[in-house]
């Protein structure tokens, strides 16, 4: 019984110094700390900011959680990845270069040669340089990195399209 007696009385004095504190905040003025309108606020910024286009995702940097990218679209195979035209809060690192070897093209970059090809245009795709035999060039791709604590979030192709892979995504 005196077990019982003395955690009721405990958790009673827990429950006083809740109050204690909640009317420190009040008395403080705890309207400082949080504002009803701030939601309204953000989503009001947002929408302006995204200027009426739709998104797949919001990305963020997953060290530092700054936006990276508020207009993307999500790869339709790989779903943790996402291009987009436009990003912020982003810095392309132009001395490194990074190669994708020719061979280790994707199968869908083959089948839309292949589809050319039979359909007689004969032309390479302007994303596809070719050298001389009809050889097609390495792919190249440079670094993206988050400007605030510069984790390497994506990379950018020839046409300047970003390939967000390190992020996190919110969704809409």
């Amino acid at each position: 019984m005196a077990a019982a007696a003395a955690a009721a009385a405990a958790v009673g004095a827990a429950m006083s110094m809740a109050n204690n504190d909640d009317n420190v905040m009040k008395a403080m003025g705890s309207t400082k700390y949080y504002d009803e309108k701030l939601d309204d606020q953000d989503e009001a910024w947002a929408i302006k900011q995204r200027q009426g286009r739709k998104s797949d995702a919001i990305l963020s940097c997953p060290a530092c959680f700054t936006t990276l990218c508020i207009d993307c679209q999500r790869h339709e195979q790989y779903v943790h990845q996402y291009r987009a035209m436009f990003v912020r809060n982003c810095r392309v690192v132009h001395d490194e270069i990074l190669r994708l070897p020719a061979e280790r093209l994707t199968k869908r970059t083959r089948k839309s040669r292949k589809k050319k090809l039979l359909s007689g245009s004969g032309s390479s795709a302007p994303d596809e340089p070719e050298q001389e035999g009809n050889q097609p060039q390495d792919e190249i791709f440079k670094p993206v990195r988050c400007v605030v604590c510069e984790t390497e979030v994506a990379l950018q192709d020839s046409d300047e399209v970003f390939h967000f892979h390190n992020v996190i995504p919110s969704y809409s």
